[in-house]
C-alpha cells in the first residue's frame, strides 16, 4: 500500500510540473542607466527580452509610475526561444535624479516583472561646454 500511495504521489508530482511550464521573460538588463541627460531632452531605451519557456508569452500590460513616461511593447505573442521588446520613452523635462519604474504584466508564472529607468536630469546649460 505504502508503496502505491508514493508511486501515486510521484506520478501527480511529476504530472503537476510537466503541466506549470510556461513563458518565461528574460530580459538583457532589468535596469538602464542614462546617466546625465538634458533637460528637455526625451531619452528613449528598448528592453529587450526572450522567452525562454516553453509557451508563449503574451505581454497584456505595461504600467508606469506617471505621466513623464511612455511605454510601447510588443503585441504580438512570443514563442519559446523568440525575442520581444517593452520601449519606454522619459520626457526629462524636471531637472533632478530619477527612477522611473516599468511594469510589464505578462501570463508568465510570476504575472509581472518591474523594469527601471534610471539617470540624472540636469540643466540644459550645465549639460553643454562653455563656449569661452
Amino acid at each position: 500500500m505504502k508503496v502505491f500511495f508514493s508511486a501515486l504521489v510521484l506520478i501527480l508530482g511529476l504530472t503537476t510540473v510537466s503541466f506549470a511550464q510556461k513563458g518565461v521573460l528574460k530580459f538583457k538588463e532589468e535596469t538602464h542607466k542614462f546617466g546625465k541627460v538634458p533637460q528637455g531632452t526625451p531619452v528613449t531605451h528598448e528592453f529587450v527580452f526572450t522567452n525562454t519557456g516553453s509557451d508563449p508569452v503574451i505581454l497584456s500590460n505595461v504600467t508606469v509610475s506617471c505621466g513623464c513616461t511612455t511605454p510601447v511593447w510588443s503585441k504580438d505573442p512570443v514563442l519559446p526561444g523568440k525575442t520581444g521588446s517593452v520601449k519606454a520613452t522619459f520626457n526629462a523635462a524636471a531637472a533632478g535624479p530619477f527612477n522611473k519604474p516599468v511594469t510589464v504584466f505578462s501570463n508568465t508564472e510570476g504575472g509581472s516583472i518591474t523594469l527601471y529607468l534610471n539617470g540624472e536630469v540636469v540643466p540644459k546649460a550645465a549639460a553643454k561646454p562653455s563656449s569661452k
